[in-house]
């Protein structure tokens, strides 16, 4: 199949922001597009705003005067519903509500050629349900824009049981040819990025509830180690907790209770306070103007000497930071003999540091016979991370720890310690993303192509979480979850059978 030609018309319901800017896309792609609101005027009101913000890139010199005239001209407002009945395509843009969307699609069933094309941009609803009482239900789709949609690129493609390959496959052909990054994706709850990102808030959830570090200080791991352009905490800030919580309360009801969703009680804490974000002036942060700016809590400067580093095992994501090591000019020693599980150590004299695998620093020193280990963090990119979490053993000394910071400070690195807790912050956090991924896959949400393909382009994840899973080693990864799975005791972190699998059989997600 192929793209609808600008010839065809587009007809869009609900005048709001996400409305409005799909209005836009379309129009800006070169459609004409019918805008209906049934409230009188919000739809003349809605094609204002779009000039109101076109004319501002005007004044910035992104745009020409012509071009925003040609895109308003294509703009038609339609306060009665009649207005679509000539459209190729009508997108439904209205309030989250299952039956007010049914009576809608009922409405334009009746009114439109049987040729045309229905899609709703519903975020949490299951597409098959929406489309369930029509008499030809097979040509209604999901076409989830991201807001605000004229900015953002993501396009989630959702077939319900009875879309068919043609109507998909034309929806992704247009959203394509109006430059978005479209995705396929089945009616399943949370479609792709609504399920997948479910742990990025969930583990910094648990982490702060826990103790193991502040919101800040999470927050700015996960930017300046874990490459993420936001934390989790300033991102539920933004996005709003009603919503955030919301969503999570959506998705955890749809799987049945499954704990992997499980709401957080310190955000519905915040909702129960009014604590919303941004738009209430206080979250996770005080965003009055008189507030001072949250700062993570970062080691002091610990200057001492550092005697050599001894490499026992190194692999391909340590070797970057070893690089970065004797870059910065310590010397660096290499020894053949790997551990029974290949994992790699680094000595700083007696002392031990190694990368998380999952399991907290006590118990792995226990159960390894070390008398004092430290576990640091993963980072996306170890040669130009500037920030990493540590976790110490009940044995390191006040002087070990002190080693152990000199040494990534002194790569130019700041140094957060957490309470001894399993997998850190960005090693549990990627590692439940991927298995989330994993899991979408499985179940034949996605490809593993899309599922990484949505999460960059929808949510500016650094990379895709089954391609960072690959480039980990997928047993490294199955390992880290099964020792989070032992700690805590919950199904919460059991591992994808997907993942397990391709663990198991050395075979990547992305052959």
């Amino acid at each position: 199949m192929s793209a609808l030609p600008t010839s065809a018309v587009i007809g869009v319901i609900g005048a709001g922001a996400m409305g409005a800017g799909i209005a836009q896309v379309a129009a800006q792609a070169g459609h004409s597009v019918i805008l209906h609101d049934n409230q009188p005027g919000a739809a003349k009101a809605g094609i204002d705003n779009i000039r109101r913000q076109l004319e501002k890139r005007v004044a910035k010199g992104k745009m020409i005067q012509g071009d925003v005239d040609n895109i308003i001209a294509r703009l038609q407002p339609a306060d009665a519903i009649d207005a679509l009945a000539d459209s190729h395509l009508v997108i439904e843009a209205i309030v989250e509500n299952l039956e007010i969307k049914r009576q809608v699609f009922a409405q334009l069933e009746a009114l439109c050629s049987p040729d045309t094309l229905l899609a709703s941009n519903t975020s949490s609803l299951s597409i098959t349900s929406i489309a369930a009482n029509l008499e030809r239900p097979e040509r209604m789709a999901g076409l989830h824009f991201f807001n605000p949609a004229p900015v953002m690129k993501l396009v989630e493609v959702v077939s319900g049981l009875a879309t068919t390959t043609d109507v998909a496959e034309t929806l992704y052909d247009t959203a394509v040819a109006w430059g978005k990054v479209a995705v396929h994706a089945s009616s399943t709850p949370g479609f792709i990025v609504n399920r997948v990102a479910r742990p990025f808030y969930a583990e910094g959830l648990r982490l702060l509830q826990e103790g193991a570090s502040d919101a800040a200080t999470i927050d700015a791991l996960l930017r300046q180690a874990g490459g993420f352009r936001m934390g989790p905490f300033e991102l539920m800030d933004l996005i709003g907790h009603d919503v955030n919580y919301a969503v999570t309360r959506s998705v955890f009801d749809a799987y049945y209770g499954d704990t992997r969703f499980e709401p957080s009680l310190v955000q519905q804490a915040l909702v129960e306070a009014g604590r919303l974000g941004r738009k209430s002036g206080k979250g996770f942060f005080d965003y009055a103007e008189s507030a001072a700016k949250p700062q993570p809590t970062f080691a002091e400067p610990a200057n001492m000497e550092l005697p050599a580093l001894v490499v026992q095992g190194a692999n391909s994501t340590l070797a970057p930071l070893l690089e970065r090591a004797q870059e910065a000019g310590l010397n660096v020693v290499y020894r053949e003999s790997l551990q029974q599980d290949g994992s790699p150590r680094l000595y700083l004299g007696d002392l031990v540091l190694a990368i998380s695998d999952g399991r907290c620093a006590a118990e792995r020193a226990v159960n390894e016979g070390l008398d004092a280990l430290v576990l640091f963090d993963l980072c996306l990119d170890y040669r130009n991370a500037s920030a990493i979490a540590l976790a110490a053993s009940h044995t390191v000394s006040p002087e070990a720890r002190q080693l152990a910071t000199a040494f990534f400070q002194h790569m130019g690195m700041d140094v957060a310690w957490l309470t001894d807790t399993p997998g850190l912050v960005v090693l549990r956090t990627v590692a439940m993303l991927a298995n989330e991924a994993a899991d979408a896959v499985l179940q034949g949400v996605c490809s593993a192509q899309d599922g990484d393909l949505a999460m960059q382009a929808g949510v500016n994840y650094p990379r895709g979480p089954l391609a960072w899973a690959d480039s980990l080693g997928l047993p490294f990864v199955h390992r880290t979850l099964t020792h989070l799975q032992q700690s805590y005791g919950e199904e919460r972190y059991r591992s994808s059978f997907l993942l397990r699998r391709n663990a198991l059989s050395e075979e990547s997600f992305h052959e």
